[in-house]
């Protein structure tokens, strides 16, 4: 899905592998009418997955890293939050959280929240969606939908956020 797929999975194979999944899938219920529409739209996304997903990678990797001094999410100097870069290889940004509070669940809720006090303070109105992946971590992951732009939208929020928590 992140490369434009609709249905999200592509299977291929020789003629027999194809032939023996797709008897499978009718043994177990599976029907599906105009494959070849959804089978045009993996390809295509196949055809561009190098540059997307490489795109995908960086704009994860500039979420996670300082831009110039040390000031991103990694180096938030904060006792909230933490990147582990060395985990940062693809579109996936694990952010640690510190403490009892808030939980990730509670940061992830934050993320998405728009109050007026940061429309006043950031001149935005950002809503982020983030994952609470477990009890001290939330999952970030990027795809082609998500730009340059709004990476930096979510790092600025990300910032916001725990400022705000630490207040």
């Amino acid at each position: 899905q992140g490369l434009g797929a609709p249905a999200g999975a592509v299977l291929a194979g020789n003629r027999e592998f194809v032939t023996e999944a797709w008897h499978m899938r009718k043994l177990l219920g599976g029907g599906m009418r105009q494959a070849g529409v959804l089978a045009a739209a993996a390809h295509l996304g196949l055809q561009h997955a190098k540059a997307t997903l490489r795109r995908d990678h960086d704009n994860a990797r500039h979420f996670a890293e300082a831009p110039h001094p040390p000031t991103g999410i990694h180096m938030l100097d904060s006792p909230l939050c933490s990147v582990n870069l060395a985990a940062v290889e693809t579109n996936i940004v694990m952010v640690n959280v510190r403490g009892a509070w808030p939980s990730p669940a509670e940061l992830c809720d934050r993320l998405r929240a728009v109050s007026e006090e940061e429309v006043a303070e950031t001149g935005q109105a950002v809503s982020v969606l983030l994952l609470p992946w477990s009890a001290h971590t939330l999952r970030a992951v990027w795809h082609r939908d998500v730009s340059d732009h709004d990476t930096k939208l979510a790092k600025s929020k990300l910032e916001f956020v725990v400022r705000k928590c630490q207040e």
